[in-house]
């Protein structure tokens, strides 16, 4: 339906790879998608807002004959090539209708069709950062306004139909020209204190050349811009005119997605992991309620409390509330109020005693106090950091627990937990897979990243079922999003098309009727899966759209699903 480069406006110019424009991609489809999420616009859901994170770009894919430039010291970059990069990335929001073939388009006139990049487009703040000193840079002297997003990877949908777009990476993409005498990076000139926090969230990572042309990116010259990001980015895409929010009340960590659902008494909550070796996963509840009300609702995302995981050994979690002045979040340890303790989330975590975890990224709760929480790998942990919760050392294959809050009430602080299933080969027995044993021989996977709801019969894919035994199976999870307001019913059994999960079963031809995002997936697991997939009977479901001409990355691929 849509590739990079696709103009979402009648004005907005063709794709020409060999004369892009800065200008141009802020009216084209971003580069290397990522979540995906849609809010209807009528009652039978056949048009709606289509809302597409765009994660990051390679440049020696994106501009022709450039190669790789992070091994390159970035010598090929200019202005307007960095200009390009910044365009490409953030979200795309575009409206689209089902035709009566069944087929979805773009409604290019549409004028609430926009793009969302950290080249142009200025957000507001709110919550307990909102203003705060350590917000204030040179150009913001404020700390109210802030220009974009950038590496943002999943995210989610609100009850009210808006779009949460989640910072990951965010470390990434600041700078710094000071070396030490060994040529590594000098943080000394800051204060020490500043510097320690920086280091806790890798900056400056300097997987990009922003710095050199942006200002705001190198962090010699503006040490508090990397505090304005790694957040939560609230976008309306009904209101192509209001500003979107960053809300510093979710916490600052490098979030991998955001997943709302409602408490028992109304309240919303939202999961989010931090996606890194050794870091946790997070929940908040807003102080308010959930009503008709859409203003109001956004307001619930500025207030509540945001808590951290800690999974005990005796099968129980415990949500533990970072609020200033609770336990050793005190001035004494460097949290003078609520904004450091949400701009300093992981070192606030780090002192409550928050359960290290193998890379938490998606956790999808299923409405009735159950979540599911993706771990990823962890090849770094040793023998000795081993626990109940990471069961294995050099986990390169990741698992999945089932999070049961206390009384089935997602808004509850104390719950159980339970391993449902260690991912891998387990016909290797060194591996350590766990799977229920009605798994098919071929129905293993690996790296969890994400999964979604949906009814079995509309997708047509094999479930994975928990290793202690088969769950209920009306339902099963994919890469979808459900309708706005929307809860989760009550499944167990999920699918294995666990996003980004290596899927070893071939894929059904019905898939084709589902929006699957085709990005980052590929460059990870490389030309050899794509191989694979279009080697399998049901390979027709992957026809390249567009030039046969096969770029080094197979991120760049376009797909008709």
């Amino acid at each position: 339906m849509l590739r990079w480069g696709d103009p979402i406006t009648l004005d907005a110019p063709e794709f020409d790879v060999m004369n892009q424009t800065a200008a141009a991609q802020l009216q084209q489809f971003g580069y290397n998608n990522d979540y995906v999420g849609f809010t209807p616009l009528n009652a039978a859901g056949t048009r709606g807002m289509l809302c597409v994170n765009h994660e990051y770009t390679n440049e020696e894919v994106m501009f022709p004959a450039l190669g790789r430039q992070y091994s390159a010291d970035f010598a090929g970059m200019t202005p307007e090539l960095i200009d390009i990069e910044m365009a490409a990335h953030g979200g795309t929001v575009v409206e689209i209708e089902k035709e009566t073939t069944g087929a979805w388009r773009v409604d290019r006139t549409s004028p609430r069709n926009r793009r969302i990049t950290p080249l142009n487009t200025a957000m507001t703040i709110d919550g307990p950062a909102a203003g705060h000193p350590r917000m204030q840079t040179n150009a913001d002297p404020e700390g109210m306004t802030i220009i974009g997003t950038f590496n943002n990877c999943a995210g989610g949908m609100t009850p009210w139909g808006t779009y949460l777009m989640a910072e990951e990476n965010f470390h990434g993409y600041f700078w710094t020209s000071k070396r030490n005498a060994e040529g590594k990076i000098d943080l000394s000139s800051l204060p020490a204190k500043e510097a320690e926090r920086h280091k806790r969230y890798g900056v400056p990572g300097m997987w990009y050349a922003w710095g050199t042309t942006h200002d705001r990116f190198d962090i010699d010259k503006e040490p508090n811009e990397p505090n304005r990001f790694g957040w939560i980015v609230e976008v309306d895409p009904r209101k192509p005119d209001a500003m979107p929010v960053k809300h510093t009340a979710l916490g600052r960590f490098r979030h991998e997605g955001c997943e709302t659902t409602l408490a028992a008494d109304g309240r919303l909550v939202v999961y989010s992991g931090d996606d890194n070796r050794f870091d946790y996963m997070y929940k908040y509840v807003s102080k308010g309620t959930v009503s008709d009300d859409s203003v109001a609702n956004s307001k619930l995302l500025g207030d509540g409390t945001l808590y951290v995981a800690r999974f005990d050994e005796d099968g129980t979690v415990a949500w533990l509330p970072l609020v200033h002045g609770t336990g050793p979040l005190t001035p004494q340890n460097g949290f003078a109020d609520q904004g450091d303790v949400m701009i300093d989330a992981r070192m606030a975590a780090d002192l409550l005693g928050a359960t290290p975890m193998d890379r938490p990224e998606d956790a999808q709760p299923r409405g009735d106090g159950t979540v599911y929480l993706m771990l990823t790998n962890n090849s770094r942990r040793k023998a000795a950091q081993v626990d109940a919760a990471n069961p294995r050392d050099k986990n390169r294959f990741g698992h999945i627990i089932e999070i049961k809050e206390d009384g089935g009430d997602h808004g509850a602080e104390r719950g159980t937990w339970s391993i449902l299933v260690r991912c891998g080969d387990p016909a290797v027995a060194e591996v350590g897979a766990v799977w229920n044993p009605d798994t098919s021989k071929n129905g293993w996977s690996a790296r969890p990243i994400t999964l979604r709801w949906m009814r079995r019969a509309a997708c047509g894919l094999p479930p994975i079922r928990g290793a202690t035994g088969p769950r209920q199976a009306n339902q099963t999870a994919s890469t979808g999003s459900r309708p706005k307001g929307q809860r989760a019913a009550r499944p167990s059994c999920f699918s294995a098309v666990l996003w980004a999960a290596r899927c070893v079963a071939p894929i059904s031809p019905r898939i084709r009727r589902r929006c699957l995002s085709l990005s980052n997936t590929l460059e990870r697991t490389g030309r050899r899966i794509l191989q694979e997939l279009t080697a399998r009977p049901h390979s027709r479901t992957l026809q390249p759209a567009g030039p046969t001409l096969i770029p080094p990355c197979p991120r760049a691929l376009r797909f008709w699903l």
